[in-house]
């Protein structure tokens, strides 16, 4: 199929399945009303092919990049609903699971995401965030199970989960990327206690994870013991990549037409140019994913490249909604919710912009992605250790 006949029927499709009123019924939506909403929406892209085009194709997914591309600019065109409760299923336990789950592993789990299986990532402490290595929840053989105590922070979508991707420390003695294994964690086990944290702008997907005695099967290990640092790399690197190229297209579609429409009219040679401005670095962000995710499929991405993404992302994101945030004036100061299933760029500007202040922090602030973009990418003298 050509990709112009693919895009007519991507197109035919968003135009008869997505909801033209989920911005409203999803504003001030409950825990349960939004969950509900969610897995149905997840249903509805699973059925016409659309919720994991970038799985391999024995697993649901195998669709061409280019189509990928297509699909992702098209729902982004639609103002369709994102998978925001699928996220982590679909994105970092589908990843992980796939490079370096077993056979078992994947077939327990890639069919019931699909299902609707929700996944929680349980990585961040409250001392180990940006520095994930200084973890301090342990893990202790005892037979054919883990033993795991300690706490995990950040935990978006934690009310709402089945399972949960936990790293714990399994060797105290080790230098501490070399001490820690990854798990795979029924959510109902017990000793485990999820808690809501209301964060800046009232919301309550960010959670607390208290784990106390939870016991987890060797059988849930990932990978190697004392190597669950290597399998979590890929695991944060799966948010780049397409998962960028999609949020690229919404920040270029419903994100940009918010813009535009909060300064209209335009009156202000000012505001014009910002608008060009961020016009054209919408179209450079654009062109980085989609290079991105074609160099990937190539196998010839480069050491930094993501780094290069998510940064260039993570900071015009902030930089649109705090122009939103002037120029819509005092209206925006009194918004108090906004669609619980958008993105950053709700056109709720003052609680976009509070908001994107949590993509320069998770998945590596921006500290340290201009790290990795210089000693990885620029190959400049590495920066010295504090231990």
């Amino acid at each position: 199929m050509s990709l112009d006949n693919f895009r007519g029927e991507v197109r035919a499709w968003c135009e008869r399945h997505v909801p033209t009123d989920w911005r409203a019924s999803q504003t001030g939506a409950s825990e349960a009303e939004f969950a509900a909403f969610q897995k149905a929406w997840f249903a509805e892209l699973h059925g016409a092919g659309f919720a994991v085009p970038h799985w391999p194709a024995q697993w649901g997914g195998g669709m061409p990049v280019d189509e990928q591309i297509v699909l992702y600019s098209e729902l982004a065109a639609h103002d369709a609903p994102r998978l925001v409760l699928a996220f982590v299923g679909i994105h970092h336990a589908a990843s992980t699971l796939l490079v370096a789950g077993t056979d078992e592993q994947r077939r327990r789990h890639l069919p019931a995401i699909l299902d609707g299986e929700i996944w929680v990532q349980g990585f961040s402490e409250p001392e180990a965030g940006s520095d994930l290595a200084s973890l301090r929840t342990t893990a202790r053989r005892v037979g054919d199970n883990y033993l795991v105590d300690g706490q995990k922070l950040w935990a978006s979508g934690g009310l709402h989960a089945d399972w949960c991707l936990l790293l714990a420390r399994t060797d105290p003695d080790a230098p501490k990327r070399r001490g820690i294994s990854y798990f795979l964690l029924d959510m109902t086990t017990p000793g485990v206690e999820v808690r809501p944290i209301r964060n800046a702008i009232g919301d309550s997907h960010f959670c607390e994870i208290f784990l106390d005695g939870v016991e987890i099967p060797a059988a849930n290990l990932i990978g190697v013991e004392n190597q669950g640092w290597q399998v979590a790399q890929a695991t944060l690197g799966a948010e780049r990549g397409m998962t960028m190229l999609e949020l690229a297209e919404r920040l270029g579609n419903a994100g940009f037409r918010w813009l535009v429409q909060a300064c209209q009219p335009i009156e202000d040679g000012l505001v014009a140019d910002r608008l060009a401005r961020f016009e054209i670095e919408i179209a450079g962000l654009r062109g980085l994913c989609r290079d991105l995710v074609q160099q990937h499929d190539a196998g010839a991405v480069g050491p930094a490249d993501a780094s290069v993404v998510k940064l260039y992302y993570s900071e015009l994101l902030q930089r649109m909604t705090d122009f939103g945030a002037e120029v819509a004036g005092m209206a925006a100061q009194t918004q108090l919710t906004k669609p619980a299933s958008s993105g950053w760029e709700s056109g709720s500007w003052m609680l976009d912009f509070i908001g994107s202040w949590e993509w320069t922090i998770p998945g590596g602030a921006s500290e340290i992605q201009r790290t990795i973009i210089a000693e990885r990418g620029l190959g400049l003298p590495r920066e010295p250790s504090a231990v």
